[in-house]
């Protein structure tokens, strides 16, 4: 998402990054981070105690998101990253408002929207949680760059819980996937927008699903690039840390989130429990 230029310089390369989800699904775009901006601090939060937030009351969404944003403001971040499409979808005005400019925030959705806009793409599905798909703005930002862009959002409530409880590779997923894919609003598209940061831990099955038919996009690789350009931009890469620290919160410690996020940044990090 291109943004006016702010002045940033009150920051420092070597704050840390801020990124929170309702739950493991932000992992993937942490992940994705780390790989694209290996010498970073990162702190994650993931609000466990209350997912998943695609069932949850934009009212609910927006109390969620402004207690987690101050946290990571409290923490120093330099940058805070809303690693969830249910946040970004009904709670972005109010955690850039609660922000007032003096840190960076990338959303998960406008990043994609812009990308798959300007890409060669005419019919394009969007499968997310109901929160998202009742935002609609999957297909507001998509068509405010290119009107001509079909755009249909399928919600797929069931994913998040079989992801939460680490049913991957699981007989159930897999039905599941089948069923919501199968549905004749995603007969035609020529792309899948993964609208949730959950669902990239599923990719390889809905990539079996569909063969070769239809290009399933990696939206937590163009939210890691949208970061790395906003932060070489204005001259915060951290660049010289060549121990970065990874601290992550909790609001609920589960047996799942700690599997996966010591899968992707080693057996040696702690969780720790903060509720807000």
């Amino acid at each position: 998402m291109k943004s006016k230029k702010i002045d940033y310089s009150h920051l420092s390369s070597n704050q840390p990054i801020g990124i929170f989800d309702s739950g493991v699904g932000g992992l993937t775009v942490a992940k994705e981070i780390k790989r694209v901006l290996p010498n970073e601090n990162l702190i994650y939060f993931g609000d466990t105690k209350h997912l998943p937030y695609g069932e949850k009351s934009k009212e609910a969404i927006i109390g969620y998101c402004i207690k987690i944003t101050q946290f990571l403001l409290d923490k120093n971040c330099k940058a805070i990253v809303i690693a969830c499409n249910s946040a970004t979808a009904n709670a972005l005005k109010e955690v850039l408002e609660l922000v007032d400019a003096k840190i960076p925030v990338i959303d998960v959705i406008n990043p994609v929207a812009e990308k798959v806009a300007f890409e060669l793409h005419n019919n394009i599905g969007v499968i997310a949680t109901k929160a998202t798909v009742n935002s609609a703005l999957y297909r507001k930002s998509i068509r405010k760059h290119n009107k001509f862009i079909q755009v249909d959002e399928l919600a797929t409530p069931l994913l998040v819980p079989a992801i939460e409880e680490g049913l991957k590779n699981h007989a159930i997923t897999n039905s599941i996937i089948y069923h919501y894919l199968s549905n004749k609003k995603l007969k035609n598209i020529e792309t899948l927008i993964l609208g949730c940061t959950h669902y990239p831990l599923l990719i390889d099955e809905i990539k079996h699903f569909y063969g070769n038919r239809v290009r399933v996009i990696d939206s937590p690789n163009i939210v890691a690039a949208e970061l790395k350009m906003v932060l070489e931009n204005n001259h915060l890469l951290n660049e010289k840390n060549t121990a970065p620290t990874y601290d992550f919160y909790l609001s609920d410690i589960t047996k799942n989130f700690e599997k996966i996020s010591k899968k992707f940044f080693g057996r040696s990090i702690q969780l720790e429990l903060k509720v807000l």
